[in-house]
C-alpha cells in the first residue's frame, strides 16, 4: 500500500502434534515392544505457492516447468492477461514498428490492439536497455539510479490531497527518468491498465483513492524487471462492508469495497534478457493476478494481516527500486504527471 497504509505486521504460527505409542509385552519376551509414534507432522504437506513462482511461470516455458505441477495450475487459474501471454515470444518479435524504438502512433494518432500488445512484449528500445542494465546489474540495485535525472519536483497537491493533510508518495519530491520515452511508457501502462482491467472484472480510475501508483523491483535471483501496480489503494469507510481507518488519505474517498478488490495486483514485467547472449529468454508481461479468497494467491501469498484488501507486497518479488506515481496535479482540467520517489 502506499505510505500512509496500515503498516502492521505479525505472524501467528500454528502447531499441532499427535503422536501415540503403543507396547505389549510377548510371552516369549520379557522386554516391551513399541511401534513407531504417529505425527501428524509426518504427513506430506501440499507445496505452498510463492512469489517466485509467479515470476517462474510468467518466465520462459523451460524455467516454467521447475514449478510444481499442482501450484502452477492452481497460479495458472489466478493470472488474467491484459495482453496475450507469450512464452518463449522471440519468435514474436515485431515488424510493424521497427523493433519497438518508438512510442508508435497510426496515421490517427492512435495505436491499434495489436501494437499495444507488441509494447507489452517488445518495448521501446529505452525499456528494452533500461532491462537489460538491471540485468547485468542485478547484485547493485543502487546503479538503477543512475537512469534518473537528478532534477528534483516537487510533488504539488493532488486532487485536494494537501487539505486533507494527505502525502501519497513515499517523499514530497520525485524525479524523472532520463529517457523521455521510458516516462513516456510507463504512462502508456497506466492508461492501457485503466482501458483494458474492465475486460477481466477491474473497474478503475485515475485518481488519489483508486490507481495512481506501482512500485518498481527488481528480481535479484533472476534480473528481471517488473512493476507492482496497486488499485483501489484507499476504499471508503463503511461500517458495515469496510470498517477500517485508513488515515488522512482515505477521506473523502468514493471507492467501493467489492469483489474487485481480489483483482488490485496488476504485474508487469520487462522482457527478461538472455544471460549467455544478446537474445531475451521471455517477453513481456501484463497480467492481474486474482487474490479470490480460497484461491492460491490468497491463501499463500497475500499476508495473513492484509486479507481484507488482498495486498501482495512488491518486496516479495523482489528489491524495491523506486515508487511509480502518475498524479492529476491538474487544477480545473485533469493533468497527470508521473514522479518517481
Amino acid at each position: 500500500m502506499a505510505n500512509s497504509s496500515l503498516s502492521l505486521r505479525f505472524t501467528i504460527i500454528f502447531s499441532l502434534s499427535l503422536s501415540t505409542a503403543y507396547s505389549f509385552s510377548s510371552s516369549s519376551s520379557s522386554s516391551p515392544v513399541f511401534f513407531k509414534p504417529f505425527s501428524l507432522s509426518s504427513r506430506p504437506k501440499a507445496p505452498k505457492a510463492t512469489p517466485s513462482d509467479i515470476l517462474t511461470l510468467l518466465g520462459d516455458t523451460r524455467r516454467a516447468s521447475t514449478v510444481d505441477p499442482s501450484v502452477a495450475n492452481e497460479l495458472n487459474s489466478c493470472f488474467k492477461f491484459l495482453a496475450p501471454f507469450t512464452p518463449n515470444g522471440l519468435k514474436m518479435v515485431p515488424q510493424s514498428c521497427s523493433h519497438r524504438k518508438s512510442l508508435c502512433f497510426n496515421t490517427n494518432g492512435a495505436r491499434t490492439r495489436t501494437e499495444e500488445n507488441e509494447l507489452i512484449w517488445w518495448p521501446p528500445q529505452s525499456v528494452l536497455d533500461l532491462a537489460r542494465f538491471a540485468f547485468d546489474s542485478r547484485q547493485n540495485t543502487e546503479a538503477f539510479h543512475l537512469a534518473l535525472d537528478p532534477t528534483v519536483i516537487p510533488v504539488p497537491d493532488v486532487e485536494g490531497s494537501k487539505e486533507d493533510r494527505c502525502q501519497l508518495t513515499r517523499t514530497p519530491y520525485g524525479f524523472r527518468f532520463i529517457s523521455e520515452e521510458f516516462n513516456s511508457y510507463l504512462e502508456f501502462l497506466f492508461d492501457l491498465i485503466v482501458a483494458r482491467a474492465p475486460a477481466v472484472g477491474l473497474n478503475v480510475s485515475l485518481n488519489r483513492y483508486d490507481f495512481f501508483h506501482g512500485h518498481l523491483f527488481l528480481d535479484t535471483d533472476s534480473g528481471r524487471l517488473g512493476i507492482l501496480f496497486h488499485a483501489k489503494e484507499y476504499p471508503a469507510f463503511d461500517k458495515e462492508v469496510f470498517p477500517y481507518n485508513m488515515g488522512y488519505c482515505q477521506k473523502g474517498s468514493n471507492v467501493t469495497y467489492d469483489d474487485s478488490m481480489n483483482l488490485r495486483n496488476i504485474l508487469w514485467l520487462a522482457p527478461l534478457p538472455s544471460d549467455s547472449t544478446e537474445a531475451w529468454e521471455a517477453s513481456g508481461v501484463l497480467v492481474v493476478l486474482d487474490a479470490r479468497p480460497g484461491g492460491i494467491i490468497y491463501r499463500d501469498i497475500v499476508p495473513e494481516y492484509v486479507k481484507f484488501v488482498r495486498t501482495i507486497y512488491e518486496d516479495d518479488f523482489g528489491e524495491v527500486v523506486a515508487d511509480v506515481n502518475y498524479l492529476d496535479v491538474g487544477d480545473v482540467s485533469p493533468n497527470y504527471q508521473l514522479f518517481i520517489c
